[in-house]
């Protein structure tokens, strides 16, 4: 066994061999799989194993894609061929009008990934599957390319090619202890002796925790028994001319593939059971949980009224193991928060279908830094201080029960609620908020209009349009108040704080005492890492001269790796976060002045205390710091505030604002104003795809600086030309809004995916933002969008439709 190598990945199931494979296909080849005991012997070798193209987001329909090339050209190798049963395809059921609405979504979206579903009545359904029941069945959602693999072959091809490339593979060799050195290198110790290596992979399926345990962190990551039986021969199987297509039942939650002349038959029953939380049994090798058919009987119902021929046919195998969930349902593939030289391929509940994909970004990351996506929907550091294993439970026990039922905009699940509060959630629940959730923070969505206010799940406008309008029309014409809980906050102070974040950001940073600063961080490719503001707090009773870095509240563990990792040796920087204690009470509109100065000691006129300035003050009683920037696009303040102070801060805007009309507004509202003033949301319209001068931020790029991180990169991407550009929509409908992932069309091709979109209340327009090509990026162009299946004409209009002059903002 070597001593030394450059990458350990642990864990011998498909996310191992995939990464272990995908590392090698990179290039680095001096890398080592452990495994402790054989290859496949946990949850994968007794996966259902279906391979199927869809996704919840572009980013899941890539490297689903890349994982069915990637098992077509395995089951074509000559010299090692695999059974793969491809473009079996497959039927995503559906029995309301809602549902299929969504299909159509997933549809427009795939299609910007080179992917083509199909959506299709029952009568089709049934055309294509013979064996189903129309009974209450609307139709489904058609994937040519869906199949199923043969686990086992599947890992062995992968660990082959990636021994021929030079990997190594050490089966039945426990890892007993991880050791971190000073300069961030790793030992693996191994029952058969120690391995230094410059980075470790945790690819440990179940036994994820445990090894997490020993690098001293913890993984969102339960488990789920989960059962599935295989059928006796059926003759209309035996005897058709093809291969039955794969059916997904969210009616009846059951799943089935063709096996052989029999079907196997898979549950998620409502009665479900979590395996593992108190530790797992150290001899539970290629092993199963008892058989409890009981616990599916209702599933199994359903199941025979969709399917009658299981009702004449025998069960020849039970199998119930181990499948594992986070806190999403998506998995975690990336790096480990707060560790370097760290990553983890974790959480895959679908692992062997999507299995090659995951293993194919993690590789990328590891090698170059970042993945060709934007891998944000299944980067590890997306979950914060919050995920613990009793939230991950609720939340996997939820998800195991809707599989098949995807969420809908603006639908948010009631388990593990509430995870984050401040002193005011129950304050705002009585005035009648409804929460949506944000980093596990209940923040207010709307204010309801009556207690028993529930709007219909739909990807049309919902019966809360109205509700937003008003709260939109108190804010743009008299002011006012929200609260922003969860918003990022780092305190940056030593000697050397501005020329490190000078370094960090691509444009000039305000080292103006009392000032506030918006910029952007950049990768070393030269793409759009994240986007802060800056705030130069001047000394005070409160503490030295520091720098307030405030990003988006799900930026927390991510942004702080990132920062910390570029502090150099000797530099002068100390992070703290200050995320969990305070919150931010934003007052906006043109009265926000008036109500500040009520409750506010100190000149707050615009001369005193302009647009972008900084300012420690008390609201009342309450210690604030209070910033003028604005989201919204008009007059606005941010109130910084310590979460012991916060009630009392509330209280007294409250109460100055009785005479101004302030009304409560919430994170609905903010949305649809943000979308006129042409502000970007992290994540959404701001992702490691393209670069500043692609995402129309080259306002703030400022190549005349000395140095800063991705210049040479991004001055390289400058001089080849955009590949796309970020552009503003209006939308020519008026009964839905756009959702990110949706296609563009002209001339009968894809010229664009949306990122986000909503309606502007004042400026009554449907709006959207968008990545087209770079010759549809003037006002004016016009195009398709494909918005649900109606295909609606979308045009390019110049950015920040309301007060483009930002009059308003600056009072």
């Amino acid at each position: 066994m070597k001593s030394q190598t450059g990458v350990v990945v642990i864990g011998g199931g498909i996310a191992g061999c995939s990464t272990l494979y995908h590392l090698a296909r990179e290039g680095w080849t001096d890398v080592v799989l452990v495994e402790r005991n054989e290859l496949t012997s946990g949850t994968t070798w007794h996966s259902a194993a279906q391979v199927t193209n869809f996704g919840m987001n572009q980013t899941m329909v890539g490297l689903k894609t890349h994982s069915i090339n990637l098992y077509k050209e395995l089951a074509e190798d000559p010299e090692y061929p695999i059974n793969y049963h491809h473009g079996d395809g497959g039927i995503r059921l559906a029995n309301t009008e809602a549902q299929m609405q969504a299909y159509r979504h997933f549809t427009s979206m795939a299609r910007g990934m080179g992917v083509h579903f199909e959506v299709i009545d029952a009568d089709e359904c049934a055309r294509r599957h013979p064996l189903i029941s129309t009974e209450n069945l609307i139709g489904g959602l058609w994937d040519p390319l869906d199949g199923d693999i043969d686990p086992a072959q599947l890992c062995q091809a992968l660990a082959r090619r990636a021994r021929n490339a030079g990997a190594e593979i050490y089966r039945n060799t426990p890892v007993v202890g991880l050791t971190q050195h000073k300069n961030d290198t790793w030992t693996v110790h191994t029952e058969h002796g120690d391995i230094d290596c410059e980075i470790v992979v945790n690819a440990c399926g179940y036994r994820v925790n445990e090894v997490g345990a020993m690098m001293g962190v913890h993984h969102p990551v339960a488990s789920m028994e989960h059962q599935y039986f295989l059928t006796e021969e059926i003759p209309a199987i035996k005897d058709a001319d093809n291969r039955m297509p794969l059916i997904r039942c969210p009616i009846s939650d059951y799943y089935c593939r063709q096996e052989k002349n029999g079907l196997l038959v898979g549950f998620y029953e409502q009665d479900c059971k979590t395996w593992g939380m108190d530790g797992i049994d150290p001899n539970f090798v290629n092993a199963l949980c008892p058989d409890d058919l009981d616990r599916v009987t209702d599933v199994l119902e359903g199941a025979f009224a969709r399917m009658p021929a299981l009702m004449d046919v025998g069960i020849h195998t039970v199998v119930n193991g181990p499948i594992t969930y986070t806190i999403d349902g998506a998995p975690l593939v990336g790096p480990i928060p707060g560790k370097r030289n760290a990553f983890c391929i974790i959480g895959l509940r679908a692992g062997l279908g999507e299995g090659g994909g995951h293993g194919w970004l993690l590789a990328q990351q590891i090698v170059h830094g970042e993945a060709c996506y934007d891998t944000w929907a299944l980067d590890p550091r997306r979950f914060t201080g919050h995920a613990n294993v009793e939230l991950t439970a609720l939340k996997a026990i939820e998800d195991y029960q809707n599989e098949f039922r995807f969420h809908f905009p603006h639908e948010h699940r009631p388990a593990g609620r509430p995870a984050k509060t401040t002193p005011l959630t129950p304050v705002l629940a009585a005035e009648g908020a409804e929460f949506t959730v944000v980093n596990g923070w209940e923040r207010v969505d709307y204010i309801k209009p009556s207690p028993n206010f529930h709007p219909s799940l739909s990807f049309n406008f919902d019966e809360a349009f109205d509700v937003v309008a008003a709260e939109v029309k108190a804010v743009q014409e008299a002011v006012g108040l929200c609260e922003v809980n969860g918003f990022n906050r780092f305190e940056i102070t030593g000697a050397d704080r501005l020329t490190f974040l000078d370094r960090m950001f691509c444009g000039n940073v305000t080292k103006r005492q009392g000032r506030v600063g918006l910029g952007y961080l950049l990768n070393h490719h030269g793409m759009v890492k994240g986007e802060a503001t800056v705030a130069n707090i001047p000394v005070s009773d409160r503490g030295p001269k520091r720098v307030w870095y405030g990003s988006a509240a799900a930026s927390e563990f991510h942004d702080m790796d990132w920062l910390c990792q570029h502090v150099r040796d000797g530099e002068d920087v100390r992070i703290r976060s200050l995320t969990n204690d305070q919150t931010i009470l934003v007052l906006a509109g043109p009265r926000a002045r008036d109500v500040l100065s009520s409750c506010a000691r100190g000149d707050w006129s615009k001369e005193a205390f302009p647009w972008l300035s900084v300012r420690e003050c008390f609201v009342g009683i309450a210690p604030a710091t209070v910033m003028s920037v604005s989201f919204s696009g008009e007059l606005a303040y941010e109130i910084h505030v310590p979460n012991a102070s916060l009630y009392a801060a509330y209280l007294g805007l409250r109460q100055a604002g009785e005479g101004h009309g302030m009304k409560l507004f919430g994170a609905r509202a903010v949305e649809s104003m943000r979308m006129e003033k042409g502000f970007l949301h992290w994540k959404a319209d701001i992702i490691t795809e393209f670069d500043p001068y692609e995402t129309g931020l080259s306002r703030f790029v400022k190549l005349d600086k000395l140095d800063f991180v991705g210049k040479e990169a991004l001055m390289k991407r400058k001089a080849e030309g955009p590949r796309r550009k970020l552009v503003t929509l209006r939308i020519d409908c008026n009964h839905a809004p756009a959702y990110g992932g949706a296609s563009l069309m002209r001339g009968g091709r894809v010229v664009g995916t949306v990122t986000s979109g909503d309606w502007g209340h004042r400026t009554a327009m449907n709006l959207a933002y968008a990545f087209v090509e770079p010759d549809l990026a003037e006002a004016g162009s016009s195009m398709h969008l494909d918005l649900c299946g109606d295909m609606v004409l979308a045009q390019v209009i110049a950015p920040s439709p309301y007060d483009p002059e930002f009059m308003k903002i600056r009072g």
